[in-house]
């Protein structure tokens, strides 16, 4: 029985759910903990590492892309137990100001070429899925799938390549300001055995074990459970929601209680 989800976004990302949303949404999935992971940001409405809200325990948490320079391969980390770090904010906030600039350019470059108003405003925390649903509901004859396929994919003659942080230095940076720091859905990179052998490079504290894609590449479980007992890695999970629906995957009770030991304690 799932427990703990400890991968899911919120609105300040391209999740759907505000933190608020996202308690509820954690309550009704019987979960006893939650991490909030958004992207290349902290979640300004938790106030420590980890907190208890009514019982369950809320994990402040972020999700950074990283450039491992091989071939332009670009990773994703996972932060638990961020503490309050000045330089970890200072990055999130040039991070910030690059999605802004960026997604000003792709949602231009979609107006021009769909001809169509977007009525979609630049922010912080803004991806491109927001953009596919603004594409998806304007009169662009496209659905949300259709916007990444054609429009604004890695491909797509409307995609802005954005800034990410370099990997030495944000595994410095989340190092320096979580309680654990491990990597994400290792088996959706192009090259999964680079991308796992970060773990061992970076001296990684975990390893996403659990997520739930139909579309990754069928993870060798066994290779991800041996790297772990090898190297003393924190086996982590979740469902990676931007929706509504959490505890489709994550920990038991036994793994969560492995991890939790390595955090710090919940306040309230």
């Amino acid at each position: 029985m799932i427990t703990a989800d400890l991968h899911a976004h919120t609105t300040v990302s391209d999740g759907t759910l505000t933190l608020e949303g996202l308690v509820a949404a954690a309550r009704r999935a019987d979960l006893d903990a939650v991490a909030v992971t958004d992207h290349d940001r902290i979640h300004p409405d938790l106030d420590a590492p980890v907190v208890d809200r009514d019982g369950l325990t809320v994990v402040r948490g972020i999700e950074l892309r990283v450039d491992t320079g091989s071939d332009g391969e670009r990773v994703d980390l996972l932060g638990y137990g961020v503490g309050d770090d000045d330089a970890l904010r200072a990055e999130c906030d040039r991070l910030q100001q690059n999605r802004i600039d960026r997604g000003r350019r792709i949602i231009e470059n979609v107006e021009a070429e769909v001809g169509v108003d977007l009525a979609l405003e630049p922010r912080e925390g803004l991806g491109r899925p927001h953009i596919a649903r603004a594409i998806h509901e304007s009169d662009a004859d496209y659905d949300y799938q259709d916007a990444f396929d054609h429009l604004i994919g890695n491909d797509g003659p409307c995609y802005v390549r954005r800034d990410v942080t370099p990997v030495d230095r944000g595994v410095d940076l989340l190092h320096d300001a979580c309680a654990v720091v491990g990597l994400a859905h290792p088996y959706r990179y192009d090259d999964p055995e680079a991308a796992l052998s970060l773990c061992v490079e970076y001296d990684l504290d975990a390893v996403e074990r659990f997520y739930p894609y139909a579309d990754a590449i069928t993870p060798d479980d066994e290779r991800i459970e041996s790297l772990a007992a090898d190297h003393d890695l924190l086996l982590t999970g979740g469902t990676d929601a931007h929706g509504e629906q959490l505890g489709v995957d994550g920990l038991d009770a036994d793994r969560w209680a492995t991890v939790s030991d390595r955090l710090p304690e919940a306040r309230s």
